[in-house]
């Protein structure tokens, strides 16, 4: 033999080149394959017996050495983590055998059984890892997984307890054996022992409870566990065992035994046992009800729907079979399978046996009467397809029918147009409906009758579909009546859609939606699937008509019943394991540059296993390497192959990563601290994934993107436990919790519990650490949850604290902080000329870039260039204080920080509100507004704007809606821990009353307000709350106590220097005077008021106090 190729051809096996080619196999290796190789090749059983003894008549031997022990898988340089279906196989009454035989027979009685056990066992390509005496440990899913290994051990089992007993062996009765199978977790792949002892170890519960099982199945019987059981679905009939007690087990074990096949006839049906609705298909059956309607008319058509496992194939053929239930119609259909890929027509076959309704008990003539049943629904005449079908489905036709004297290729012919006639046949009677799955799985001999149905379908009252994935290449594409579809994934939205269908109607937390929708990409089965372990794994409980999750909320995990399906697809390329490992610890998608730095291998041999792993659809790659990006197809099978990484070798890639992110790739390590921070935890470097996780928090923190600082700081507490107690860890925690006290303020609100908590932590902290430094961002956050949360005399002396430290210090930032925040409380208070002056010596001491501007959750600048314009505007100045307010939504937008645009403009919207601007246009930005921090996540100045539209709403009439938006309002408020402010909105709210013809109402929630501002002594808005009371009090009919509080209104606004308040008060009282007939003292009260304004003339608020002075002097 010159070359391999010769050799392959010499044996009719030339199909084969292209895996030799891509595997590097030459002459010079042939000798030394194993099974085991050239079934990782995808070389058929068969094919490789042929295969094996040639090389063998190579090497000069007559045959390969005996031995009924699975060939070994080549020696990995790791063990691995893995989904595991362990079988172990015991013969019955050993010990009987070992007292009747001598002891040679005994031997060659337990080698036949164990030649048995290995026949079977490889038939389902399973692994023979370990002979026991008279037990077998069998895997099924290693070396190589496939998606239905826990299907196969079951599969195996049945036919052992069904073929040990036909064996011949010395023994004076019939072999029997007793199976237990369960699926699991383990470590596997350790050589262990040496020489003939060495085996492929298992370590895990797996394994032990497959013993345990096997001790207590009955002879015959074969017993799983539930995590087998979840697997096999319906494809078995099972005998319930309930939950029995097994040595060794802390609680009972659920049990089934498997009585054998069941009689669905679709695997899909078999398998998804869930009447889940179908989402996202809307078209495909719209088509395919379309192509429907023309096969009945006589143009018949073929359907062909291509799509990756899991994407719903099936379920649309289901659906459309679900369609037609109700209309006369044949329906047909065929399931490949993956165990009779080489059995000749089997879909055909099985399908004419359920047809003909075979039963076991049946004989020969009654099945051929049967048959006889089925044929004559399509035809009158039997005497050629009869006999054709009978041979075909094995039945003897005896003297019914003459013999069929045909060689083997025309009698196949023959009896493909007998099955064609049959179709054409019923066709004739009814429309016929005629389904094929699971091509992909077909036999040749299938493929060849499908070739001749799909030529004569054309001009047949026939619709075919036929459903396959995407490594089978169909041959009747560009034919006229043949459409092709291939089925996309799932919009997010759909994907959210399904989630709650499988839910029953009941939403998930957001988190978990979040994480289901973003790693099942779209898969249909995969959303499925998840979504019922998220449900059945106890991460969430029901609340309602909700889940809410029961503890932190931890990346998902891959559920059982997908697990061996992703495996099998790195399994099927297992010299790429290794790069697809390290691509999977990088994450969903990596560069070839990075890939290239850290695996530490040939390029070549990188380059050749990715580019295996991008012909096989696992990755995708965009571009040419060196520049190529590379992404996982599926998230899932990345967090396939990163599972099957055991923690020392995953800690070891992640610490490689590390180094070279840091080393090579500084401005990933700069950007994305996050990113490193998770490859530190994985490499067990605590202190560095806690100190990465601070810097993305301060990032995000800058940014405004306040969810994400609160997450990752978070994230930063909960490693803390990975570090011993000490002053580095306090150093950390301290930095942690004031960050996320600051972080807190905007994603809860102000005064939330949980920023009094982190603040009150890092004031203990900081006193044990004696860290001054950090004093001031503590201060800083202990104010602001202090005057928000109603204690302003607290929160003023934390001001003036900041303040003396500055001055201490001589440190102009925390001057400029102190006076910042002095601002902030002094005006909640009502000292209006306090809080300007306050505002003016920040502006003043602000040099920028200011220390303070990367830690405050609102940019300090901007924070007194906005209390500087709310100061002014109630002082009276209303021109400069517009252009103030100008100026800090100018440096907002300039900044980009979302929390301090939402700050500016919600106060911006009130004092507009208090001038008396268009209500119209107030709400307008009022809507965008709430939509800003709904987007942003800042419930606090989301009750602000709804109070801003509350208010606007009643300015235009629209009372009901007002009163919602208020009420509401108040409930946001209040959920933050917000006090401050809540006079503001009941004020607001008496108004709406008011409008609405509900004033007594009102004036209860002025009550409430008076009270409230009288405790917590917040003044700013005392005046106006007494000029709305003075108000409702007129609507009632009580002028003498109206004309008290405006009165009462006048005199806070003087006290405070409230020009704004004042002169609104004035006009209030004036015209309730005017109507009374006092128009001298009404003019005489609002005149010098008016007349103190020397500016802002021309805002709504002067003009009324204007017009109605010029009507009081008419």
């Amino acid at each position: 033999m010159a070359t391999i190729t010769e050799w392959r051809a010499s044996l009719g096996l030339s199909e084969y080149a292209q895996r030799f080619t891509e595997n590097d196999i030459d002459v010079s290796v042939l000798r030394h394959l194993t099974d085991q190789d050239l079934k990782e090749l995808g070389v058929s059983l068969g094919h490789r017996r042929k295969m094996l003894a040639a090389t063998a008549e190579l090497a000069g031997a007559a045959a390969l050495p005996p031995g009924h022990l699975s060939p070994a898988p080549k020696q990995r340089d790791n063990a691995e983590r893995r989904q595991l279906t362990v079988m172990f196989c015991d013969l019955v009454g050993s010990t009987v055998l070992s007292t009747r035989l001598d002891p040679e027979d005994l031997r060659a009685v337990i080698g036949t059984y164990h030649k048995c056990v290995a026949e079977t066992v490889d038939r389902f390509d399973g692994f023979v890892a370990k002979y026991m005496g008279d037990g077998v440990l069998v895997y099924f899913g290693y070396p190589r997984a496939h998606e239905e290994d826990g299907e196969r051990a079951a599969r195996a089992g049945l036919a052992l307890v069904e073929a040990v007993p036909k064996l011949k062996t010395a023994a004076d009765f019939p072999l029997q054996v007793r199976i237990g199978i369960a699926t699991g977790l383990v470590v596997v792949g350790d050589l262990i022992g040496a020489g003939a002892a060495q085996e492929q170890a298992v370590v895990g519960e797996t394994p032990n409870l497959a013993a345990r099982l096997q001790a207590l199945a009955e002879p015959g019987a074969v017993v799983i566990a539930s995590s087998t059981r979840r697997l096999t679905g319906g494809l078995f009939e099972y005998r319930d065992l309930g939950t029995v007690t097994l040595k060794g087990f802390a609680e009972n074990v659920s049990a089934w035994q498997v009585l054998g096949g069941s009689a669905i006839e679709s695997r899909f049906e078999a398998l998804r046992t869930a009447t889940m609705p179908l989402v996202g298909r809307e078209e495909e059956i719209e088509l395919l009800m379309r192509c429907w309607h023309q096969a009945k008319g006589g143009d018949g058509s073929v359907v062909l729907i291509s799509g990756e496992p899991g994407i719903g194939k099936s379920r649309i053929a289901q659906t459309i079979a679900d369609r037609l239930a109700g209309e006369p119609h044949t329906r047909l259909r065929y399931f490949c399978s993956p165990h009779h890929q080489d059995s000749a027509l089997y879909p055909i076959i099985a399908q004419l046996e359920r047809a003909a309704a075979f039963r076991t008990e049946d004989t020969a003539e009654q099945r051929l009467d049967k048959v006889e049943a089925v044929l004559s629904q399509a035809t009158n005449d039997l005497m050629e397809a009869a006999p054709l079908i009978a041979d075909l489905l094995s039945i003897p036709t005896g003297d019914r029918y003459p013999a069929l004297d045909l060689a083997p290729q025309k009698r196949k012919e023959k009896t493909l147009w007998a099955l064609i006639a049959q179709v054409e046949g019923l066709a004739a009677q009814l429309p016929a409906l005629m389904i094929f799955e699971d091509v992909h799985w077909s036999d040749p001999t299938t493929r060849e009758a499908l070739d001749l149905l799909i030529d004569r379908v054309a001009t047949l009252r026939v619709l075919v579909i036929i459903t396959f994935r995407p490594e089978f290449t169909p041959t009747w594409i560009g034919r006229p009546h043949v459409m092709l579809f291939n089925l996309n994934r799932l919009t997010p939205r759909q994907r959210a859609e399904m989630i709650v269908l499988v839910t029953g109607g009941k939403a998930l937390p957001k988190e978990i939606a979040e994480q289901i929708i973003d790693r099942t990409d779209g898969v249909p089965l995969f959303i499925e699937e998840l979504t019922k372990s998220v449900v059945e794994s106890g991460l969430v409980t029901v609340a309602g008509d909700r889940y809410a999750v029961t503890g932190p909320a931890a990346p998902l995990a891959i559920p059982t019943t997908l697990h061996a399906s992703l495996l099998a697809r790195l399994d099927r390329l297992a010299p790429t394991r290794e790069v697809a490992q390290i691509a999977a610890a990088l994450g969903r998608s990596f560069s070839h540059v990075l890939i290239s730095a850290v695996a530490q291998m040939p390029r070549i041999k990188l380059d050749d296993a990715l580019e295996q792993l991008v012909s096989a659809e696992l990755i995708f790659r965009r571009g040419i390497a060196p520049d190529a990006e590379y992404t996982f197809k599926h998230a899932l099978v990345q967090d396939a192959a990163y599972s099957t990484l055991l923690r020392t070798r995953r800690q070891q890639i992640h610490a490689r990563i590390i180094a070279t992110l840091e080393s090579q790739f500084s401005e990933i390590a700069a950007t994305q601290p996050a990113l490193l921070a998770q490859h530190c935890a994985e490499a067990s470097l605590t202190a560095k994934a806690v100190a990465y996780r601070l810097k993305a928090g301060q990032q995000a923190l800058a940014r405004s993107a306040m969810m994400e600082a609160s997450a990752q700081l978070h994230k930063g507490l909960d490693l803390l436990t990975g570090l011993s107690d000490g002053p580095d860890r306090q150093q950390f925690e301290l930095d942690l919790q004031l960050l996320l006290g600051m972080t807190l303020t905007a994603t809860e609100g102000y005064a939330a519990p949980v920023v009094a908590k982190a603040f009150a932590r890092a004031r203990q902290l900081c006193q044990q650490l004696d860290r001054p430094s950090q004093l001031a961002m503590l201060l800083v956050g202990q104010a602001s949850y202090h005057f928000i949360a109603g204690e302003l005399a607290l929160a003023c002396q934390e001001s003036k604290e900041l303040v003396d430290l500055g001055e201490d210090r001589n440190d102009a930032d925390v001057k400029f902080q102190g006076c910042t925040f002095s601002a902030v409380t002094w005006f909640h208070v009502g000292d209006f000329v306090a809080a300007r002056d306050y505002a003016e010596r920040a502006m003043a001491l602000f040099d920028p870039p200011h220390p303070s501007e990367a830690w405050w959750t609102q940019n300090p600048y901007v924070t007194a260039l906005t209390f500087s314009f709310r100061s002014l505007t109630y002082l009276g100045y209303l021109d400069q204080a517009r252009a103030r307010r100008e100026e800090a939504l100018a440096q907002a937008h300039q900044r980009q920080h979302a929390l301090t645009l939402a700050m500016v403009r919600c106060i911006s919207l009130l004092t507009l509100e208090h001038i008396k601007s268009d209500p119209a246009i107030l709400l307008q930005r009022a809507e965008e507004m709430r939509a800003h921090c709904v987007e942003h996540g800042f419930p606090y100045f989301e009750a602000a704007a709804l109070m801003s539209s509350g208010h606007s709403l009643s300015e235009l009439g629209r009372t009901e809606e007002a009163l919602a938006d208020l009420t509401d309002a108040l409930a946001k408020y209040r959920a933050t821990g917000a006090v401050t402010v809540v006079p503001l909105v009941r004020t607001s709210f008496a108004e709406a009353l008011a409008k609405a013809g509900r004033p007594t109402e009102g004036l209860e929630q002025l009550d409430e307000a008076e009270r409230q501002i009288e405790a917590t002594q917040e003044g700013w808005t005392e005046a106006d709350m007494y000029r709305v009371r003075g108000e409702l009090l007129i609507t009632v009919g009580d002028p003498v106590a109206a004309e008290k509080c405006l009165q009462k209104a006048i005199a806070v606004a003087r006290g405070r220097s409230a020009k704004l308040w004042e002169v609104r008060a004035a006009t209030c009282l004036a015209r309730l005077w005017r109507d009374q007939g006092k128009r001298a003292e009404a003019r005489d009260l609002l005149a010098p008021i008016y007349g103190w304004f020397a500016e802002g003339l021309d805002t709504p608020v002067l003009d009324e106090a204007k017009l109605l002075l010029e009507r009081l002097t008419e």
